[in-house]
């Protein structure tokens, strides 16, 4: 069951600052307090030169000085507690957005691969960049006027009710038509404030999509239609942002209306007041600036409306990312004490990633030590999956995965992947230097050791060519180097970490003939007392290999030898024949 994901999900990370927000609060209260005593001042001002003004004594210019310098220190003392309250709110929103986005990042490290199967790249990335930046500056923006609006608010109804209580009650009428709009609005405008931040979450999505694939869109001519998709979510966006921020939009005119209307019939009693001499011509000058007190607060909130919400919306996308399911791990697992050999058995193993679409049912290997096993069969049959599984990127859903006689799910997952090395077809290189890439899974890596696994590789020669060497710095997308290029530094990675287990998706694929066959002695040689598996497209690879698992609809049909499995006669040597053999 999800938990709530209003903006109370924001008070835990608030309260690490309450010492700055207790400050900002204390220096509020005294800046709401002096604004409420300046109209007062202010209107005394006016009674004492309306008094002089009739007694006809001349005007009591000390008493009105008086006064005037009393209201300069009011509003220098005021205009001071406001910046000081700005800085120490401003200081903790931001401390707060920092553990808030620390929480985002560490929440990505928990979650299962199974999440990322299933959600747009694009809308978690809208989630934890253009959610977070849309909750930071909301409440940079609203949080201190909010605070000023409620304080200013109840010290200048407490004002009015102090001047004349009849015209007080008449004045509440203003509020409590500006809440009952405000609220109508609201209930329409909210429900499309949330529609706005997920279409911005689908079109983020289809614009990480069209420019991940942008080669194969122009080479395939879909320009048109991928620029249609993008302006019909573009459009989308369009359509739910007028109508949130339309509805929203109405609210600051309806409130000023209210109030333009109560200030003008409170104008009217109060002068019937003056000339029955219940109240002075100050208290009405007073009264009615306390009115404009009331009125700036509610249209500022009125202002804020559509931030709020769409704020309300990021909250409840980001806080739904991170009540998502992470992933788990059992307390009661098995340390490592002893170097893996390398022994890996599948007894009986189920898997599905729907319930409602079975793929592995009753699978069973067994694979020695130091073996090589090259994994063959058509598209979709398993193959990567059973990858998944030997990782723990997904857990079996029935039967289990021994290594040296040890269930996988008893191992703790950092454990079990440390003993794995994986090349892939589709190499990952960040921004940094050659060196650091190389070194990704080992921190304490030597220059020295770094240099011998890019000789393994055959890459150290291509390095040296380099104008900084294994100090040159890829860019964000290493496409300043080849594809190939990126292939070898991701086997030289591998070799580098000395793993007892070796996964290889024909890591080969994107190198040239000649550094293939250099490649492939290189990985025979790093293969020798390691366990290996191969998801093989080759011929090379499929010769190779001590054991070759033939899979078809996600079971082992055939195991065995390239040479004992094409004497059987069976599926595999269709296959061979039909994949390999030309």
């Amino acid at each position: 069951m999800k938990k709530n994901t209003g903006m109370s999900r924001l008070i835990p990370y608030l309260k690490n600052y309450k010492a700055k927000i207790f400050g900002a609060i204390i220096l509020i209260v005294v800046v709401a307090t002096l604004n409420a005593a300046a109209p007062y001042i202010e209107g005394m001002v006016t009674t004492q030169l309306f008094s002089d003004v009739k007694a006809g004594n001349g005007v009591n210019f000390a008493k009105i000085a008086q006064l005037i310098v009393t209201l300069l220190i009011v509003y220098l003392v005021s205009a001071t507690s406001n910046a000081f309250f700005m800085f120490l709110l401003t200081d903790a929103i931001q401390d707060a957005m920092v553990d808030l986005r620390n929480e985002v990042e560490g929440k990505i490290r928990k979650l299962p691969i199974a999440y990322f199967d299933t959600v747009p790249l694009g809308d978690t990335l809208s989630r934890i960049t253009n959610d977070m930046e849309t909750i930071s500056n909301a409440l940079q923006q609203s949080l201190a006027r909010i605070f000023n609006a409620i304080l200013g608010l109840t010290f200048a109804v407490f004002m009015m009710f102090r001047i004349q209580w009849k015209m007080a009650l008449s004045a509440m009428l203003i509020i409590v038509f500006s809440v009952i709009i405000s609220k109508i609005i609201v209930t329409k405008s909210q429900p499309l404030f949330t529609q706005q931040q997920d279409a911005l979450g689908r079109l983020n999505g289809i614009v990480q999509e069209k420019y991940t694939g942008f080669n194969e869109i122009k080479l395939f001519g879909k320009q048109e239609d991928a620029f249609e998709e993008f302006k019909e979510a573009n459009s989308n966006l369009c359509d739910n942002g007028f109508k949130a921020q339309f509805i929203s939009g109405l609210m600051s005119p309806l409130v000023t209306l209210v109030t333009y209307v109560g200030i003008g019939g409170i104008v009217i009693l109060g002068a019937l007041y003056v000339i029955s001499s219940v109240i002075t011509v100050g208290q009405l000058q007073s009264f009615i600036r306390y009115i404009w007190q009331v009125n700036q607060p509610l249209s500022e909130v009125t202002q804020l409306s559509a931030a709020i919400q769409s704020a309300v919306a990021a909250i409840h996308r980001v806080f739904d990312f991170l009540d998502e399911e992470e992933e788990y791990e059992d307390t009661d697992y098995k340390p490592l004490t002893a170097p893996i050999r390398g022994n890996v058995v599948f007894n009986d193993v189920y898997f599905s990633y729907t319930p409602d679409k079975p793929l592995i049912q009753g699978l069973n290997a067994k694979i020695e030590s130091g073996q090589m096993v090259a994994i063959v069969g058509p598209t979709g049959v398993g193959k990567t999956t059973l990858i998944n599984l030997l990782m723990r990127f997904y857990d079996v859903t029935g039967g289990s995965i021994k290594i040296d006689n040890t269930d996988i799910r008893q191992m703790k997952r950092e454990d079990l992947r440390s003993q794995f090395g994986m090349v892939l077809q589709d190499t990952w290189l960040f921004k940094g230097t050659i060196g650091e890439n190389i070194a990704y899974g080992k921190d304490d890596a030597t220059r020295e050791e770094i240099v011998e696994a890019a000789k393994i590789a055959n890459v150290h020669h291509f390095i040296m060519t380099l104008p900084e060497g294994y100090d040159m710095v890829l860019n964000e997308e290493a496409d300043n180097i080849s594809q190939g290029e990126k292939q070898l530094l991701t086997i030289a990675r591998a070799v580098l970490c000395d793993p007892p287990i070796l996964i290889l998706d024909e890591a080969t694929s994107s190198v040239d003939t000649r550094l293939e066959q250099m490649l492939q002695d290189a990985m025979q040689k790093i293969m020798i007392g390691r366990t290996s598996f191969v998801i093989a497209h080759r011929l090379s690879t499929i010769k190779n290999a001590d054991l070759i698992l033939v899979m078809k609809d996600g079971n082992i049909v055939e195991l065995g030898t390239h040479k004992e499995l094409l004497a059987k006669k069976g599926y595999y040597e269709q296959l061979y024949n039909s994949q390999f053999a030309h």
